[in-house]
């Protein structure tokens, strides 16, 4: 495994990925990629949680911090994620997990037990392509949920360390894997609500695997509200506002933005700025049609509809417009798997772009219904594979 980044030319917005800044700021969860990083309120390494000892930290953000750590009974290696919401509650003595004073006391057990409820529900999710959660416990005056540690490279890095540029069949290769693992967590009733580059790991076999389910929520829970969850380019305008109607649509608009920056090369302008006059140069125009197709082109266009009610309202409705794909006993994104040049080269996405993603809730403009896509597009979207 490598241990950081080929350098860039780019600057500002565009200064590349390093492991750290990966780990530190953007991979909560995601199971892989070991840092030295240090937090403040992180669990010293060595430290005991039931049979797993804590080796270090693998990432953190507003709702926890995710580690990796050694099964004792098992003899392997497992990521932990810790439900510590920095605003509502700190590390006391003991490592134990305190509450702040006030309404934090309630909203800290509502969320504890939220979490114990959602961990339990992931715990029944079996799919090759989304990271297992194996169990779920309560320790230090927190819970803590326990997943298979990943071994391979985010998106993004793998993109940069491959070389040769990104043509139908890989694209392909990432896309349709993640399309099946997430239809069993729709239909489990389930959202993942963070689908980025850094959430998307591709195993050491070339097999791709979907990570970090932190943000994940129940999408027809109808007692709580949603938390606003934004990381720039890649979050749809319902996920800008806690009330904002998120469904499968809302992760389709996500796997349909890494899509659009895989063919075109460039991040997809915020959603928050595409309701009212457009500004995203759509993916049919952009990209290389004699490269990609021209409908699996329009088919990104659609997932990216910046109104929720023109996207594909499931995943089943958007992968109608992909071919069924020919079963392979090894990763198809192996290292040593050949692969024509094709489109332009995908440029990194900034970390401090990334180092965005936040937990907000925003004042929004009040939107008009949007008409559902016609008959007429949704053909169009499928008439050329």
């Amino acid at each position: 495994m490598t241990t950081g980044l080929p350098p860039s030319s780019n600057s500002g917005d565009d200064e590349p990925f390093t492991e750290d800044s990966v780990n530190a700021e953007v991979l909560a969860g995601s199971g892989f990629l070991p840092t030295a990083n240090a937090s403040p309120g992180a669990l010293p390494a060595g430290w005991a949680l039931n049979e797993y000892r804590i080796e270090s930290l693998l990432g953190g953000g507003g709702f926890g911090l995710t580690y990796l750590a050694h099964d004792t009974l098992l003899d392997c290696k497992v990521a932990i994620k810790e439900f510590l919401p920095t605003d509502i509650a700190i590390r006391g003595d003991g490592q134990r997990v305190l509450p702040r004073s006030g309404p934090a006391v309630e909203m800290f057990e509502q969320g504890l037990r939220r979490f114990l409820d959602e961990s339990r529900a992931l715990a029944n999710f079996r799919h090759p392509h989304i990271v297992r959660v194996s169990r779920f416990f309560e320790a230090n005056g927190s819970a803590y949920m326990v997943m298979d540690y990943e071994r391979g490279r985010p998106l993004n890095q793998w993109v940069r360390e491959r070389g040769a540029r990104i043509d139908r069949a890989t694209l392909l290769a990432i896309v349709r894997p993640l399309l099946e693992g997430l239809q069993v967590i729709h239909d489990g009733g389930f959202l993942h609500r963070d689908i980025k580059p850094p959430n998307i790991c591709i195993r050491d076999d070339g097999t791709p695997v979907l990570l970090d389910f932190g943000a994940a929520r129940r999408y027809h829970d109808t007692e709580h509200t949603l938390t606003a969850i934004v990381t720039p380019g890649f979050a749809p305008f319902e996920q800008y506002h806690s009330h904002g109607n998120q469904g499968p649509w809302t992760d389709i608009y996500s796997l349909s933005a890494v899509m659009y920056w895989l063919v075109t090369g460039q991040r997809p302008v915020e959603s928050a700025a595409r309701i009212q006059n457009d500004p995203l140069i759509p993916a049919s125009r952009l990209a290389d049609a004699s490269v990609f197709g021209a409908s699996l082109l329009r088919a990104i266009d659609w997932g990216l509809e910046p109104h929720d009610s023109k996207r594909p309202r499931s995943i089943a409705d958007f992968r109608r417009v992909f071919t069924t794909a020919p079963a392979v006993a090894r990763g198809p994104l192996a290292a040593g798997a050949a692969s024509p040049p094709a489109a332009a080269p995908v440029r990194a996405i900034g970390a401090s772009e990334e180092r965005r993603t936040i937990v907000c809730s925003v004042l929004y403009a009040q939107i008009g219904d949007s008409q559902r896509l016609d008959t007429a597009q949704r053909l169009a979207c499928k008439s050329e594979l």
